[in-house]
C-alpha cells in the first residue's frame, strides 16, 4: 500500500477527471483505500470549478473528455504555475498523445485499461515529488527568474557539472526543470562531453533520487545476451543459467535506467525497449509472467539519431519516444572559458586519488591548453593532466601532448598570458603556423592484423603504467571494464601472475 505525504497533517487530495462513472467510482475507490482524499470530475468544466475551490496534491484525467481534452486541464495547471503534479490516462495504442503530455509538462501518463497496482504506483509517486518539492532546499534561478527548487543531492550533483560558462548554465537550468517529470530524456553530445554526469544529476534532483541509479552501456553488450541483461532470465532459461537473476530493468525499480549509447542498440532488441517502456512491463527469458517496473528511462548518444532514423537503423518510434525531452550538452571548444575551473577540479580528483598535493597550472600552460583542439572534450583534458601530473617533476605541470595526434602543439612556443577568464581571451591566441604534414604510411595488406596490433599495444602500454589495474587502464582510455575485460582476451594479453586486478 502506498503511504499518503507523512510531512502533512491531512492526506493527500487527488483530484480524478473521467467521463465513463463506472471507471470513476474505480479509480476513487483505489485511492480512498490507500488513505488519500479523493475528488471527482466527469468534463473539463467540472474539472476547472474544482481546481478554482482548492489545491491538489495530484490531478489524474483522461485526455478525451465530452466537452474537451485533458491537455486543457493540464495547460490551466501549467498556465497559473499550480503544484499540482498531472498524471495522463490515453488510450491504448495512442503513443503521440502520451508524448505531447510529457512535452507539455505532464508528471507521467497511464494506458487505459489502467493497471490498478501501476495506477498506484504512479499517483504514490506524484504526490512524494509534490511533496519532495515542497521540502526543497534551493531554487534555481534562471535569467533572474526563480525556477523549480531541488534538494541538496541535486545541488551536489550539478555541482559536478563544473563550468559557469553559457551553454553549461543553460544545461543546468534544463536539468532542473526537467527532473521532477517522468518524461524520458535524451542527453546527447560528443564523446567525452560527460553526458553519463548529466543523466546522474537528472535522477540526484528528481523524486527518484533516493532510488537506484542503474547506467547500461548498450554498446557493450554481446547481441546475443542484451535481452537477459535488459529483462532477466529463470533459472534453467538458457545454457548456464544456474539461477533466476533480475535484470537492468529490475534493477532500476523505483529509480532511473541509463542507457548510455542508445544508438549501438541492434534493431531486434530496439523493438522489444520500445515495448517494455510502452507498456511498463518485462517478461524474463524463461518466464510465462510479467513483471511490472516503475523506472524512469535516461538514454545518451554521441550519434545523430536523426539521421540514424532516416537511414533505418533505429526505430523511428522508439526515437520518439526517448527524444520526449532533450538535453544537449556543449563540447569543450564550445566553452572553453571553462578552462580554468575544469583543470582545476579535475587536478584535484587526480590528486586526491593519488594522495598528493594539488599540482598547479601557470597561466601560459592555461594557454596551450587552450589552443589544444580538445577533440576528445573534457575526457580528451583528463587523460592529458593524468600525464602532466605523471611525468611531473616540479612544482608546476607541463603539458605532453606525445600520443595525442598534436605532437606539433608540443614544439609551439609559449607565450606568456593571463589566466583564461573569457572566450575573447582563448579566440586571441595566436595561431599556429601550418607544418608540412610527413608522408602518410602505406595501407596495410592486412587491416585487421593492423588495427588489432596497434589495439594490443595501446591496451599493453595503459596496463603498465597503472600496474595491470584493469579498471585504472580502463578509465584512463575511456573503456569500461567490461570491454576492457574483453578486449584483453581477444587479444590474448598476457598478465604477470597475481598482478591482474580489477581494484
Amino acid at each position: 500500500m502506498s503511504t499518503p505525504n507523512p510531512t502533512s497533517t491531512h492526506p493527500p487530495r487527488i483530484l480524478v477527471v473521467d467521463d465513463e462513472p463506472d471507471l470513476r467510482t474505480l479509480y476513487e475507490l483505489t485511492l480512498l483505500r490507500e488513505g488519500y482524499h479523493v475528488e471527482a470530475a466527469g468534463s473539463v468544466g467540472e474539472a476547472f470549478e474544482h481546481l478554482a475551490a482548492g489545491r491538489f496534491d495530484a490531478v489524474i484525467t483522461d485526455m478525451r473528455l465530452p466537452d474537451g481534452l485533458g491537455m486543457e486541464i493540464l495547460q490551466r495547471v501549467q498556465h497559473e504555475q499550480r503544484g499540482e503534479r498531472c498524471v495522463v490516462m490515453t488510450a491504448y495504442g495512442s503513443a503521440e498523445n502520451a508524448v505531447e503530455a510529457l512535452k507539455a509538462g505532464a508528471f507521467d501518463y497511464l494506458t487505459k485499461p489502467v493497471d490498478l497496482k501501476q495506477f498506484r504506483a504512479v499517483v504514490s509517486s506524484a504526490v512524494q515529488d509534490q511533496a519532495s518539492a515542497a521540502r526543497a532546499v534551493k531554487p534555481v534561478v534562471d535569467n533572474g527568474k526563480v525556477g523549480a527548487p531541488i534538494a541538496a543531492s541535486g545541488i551536489t550533483a550539478l555541482d559536478r557539472l563544473v563550468g559557469a560558462s553559457e551553454p553549461m548554465r543553460l544545461v543546468k537550468s534544463r536539468i532542473a526543470k526537467v527532473a521532477r517529470g517522468m518524461a524520458p530524456v535524451l542527453v546527447r553530445g560528443e564523446s567525452g562531453t560527460g553526458k553519463e554526469l548529466v543523466a546522474r544529476a537528472v535522477h540526484a534532483c528528481s523524486q527518484r533520487s533516493d532510488g537506484p541509479f542503474v547506467a547500461v552501456n548498450c554498446g557493450a553488450i554481446p547481441e546475443n545476451l542484451l535481452e537477459a541483461e535488459f529483462f532477466g532470465a529463470r533459472k534453467g532459461s538458457y545454457t548456464g543459467s544456474s539461477q533466476d537473476r533480475d535484470g537492468y530493468f529490475q534493477a532500476a525499480r523505483g529509480g532511473t535506467l541509463f542507457l548510455d549509447e542508445i544508438g549501438d542498440l541492434p534493431i531486434a532488441m530496439q523493438s522489444k525497449l520500445l515495448r517494455a517502456i510502452q507498456e511498463r512491463n518485462v517478461r524474463p527469458i524463461g518466464s510465462t509472467q510479467e513483471d511490472a517496473v516503475d523506472v524512469r528511462i535516461v538514454s545518451a548518444t554521441h550519434k545523430d539519431l536523426h539521421a540514424e532514423v532516416q537511414a533505418s537503423r533505429f526505430r523511428q518510434d522508439l526515437f520518439y519516444r526517448l527524444n520526449v525531452i532533450e538535453i544537449a550538452v556543449p563540447a569543450l571548444r564550445d566553452r572553453r572559458e571553462d578552462l580554468p575551473a575544469l583543470c582545476a577540479a579535475l587536478l584535484e580528483r587526480i590528486a586526491k586519488d593519488a594522495g598528493m598535493p594539488v599540482p598547479t597550472l601557470s597561466p601560459e600552460v592555461l594557454q596551450q591548453l587552450a589552443r589544444h583542439p580538445l577533440d576528445g572534450n573534457v575526457r580528451e583534458l583528463e587523460n592529458l593532466l593524468h600525464r602532466a601530473v605523471a611525468l611531473n617533476d616540479g612544482d608546476e605541470l607541463h603539458l605532453d601532448f606525445m600520443g595525442s595526434g598534436h605532437q606539433e602543439l608540443q614544439s609551439m612556443p609559449v607565450v606568456p598570458a593571463e589566466p583564461i577568464d573569457s572566450v575573447a581571451a582563448v579566440t586571441a591566441a595566436p595561431t599556429p603556423t601550418p607544418r608540412e604534414s610527413p608522408a602518410p604510411p602505406a595501407v596495410p595488406s592486412d587491416l585487421q592484423t593492423y588495427l588489432d596490433q596497434q589495439e594490443r599495444e595501446i591496451l599493453v602500454r595503459a596496463l603498465h603504467e597503472s600496474g595491470f589495474n584493469r579498471t585504472a587502464a580502463a578509465t584512463r582510455l575511456g573503456l569500461s571494464l567490461r570491454q576492457i575485460r574483453y578486449r584483453i582476451a581477444r587479444l590474448g594479453i598476457a598478465t604477470p601472475n597475481g598482478a591482474d586486478t580489477d581494484e
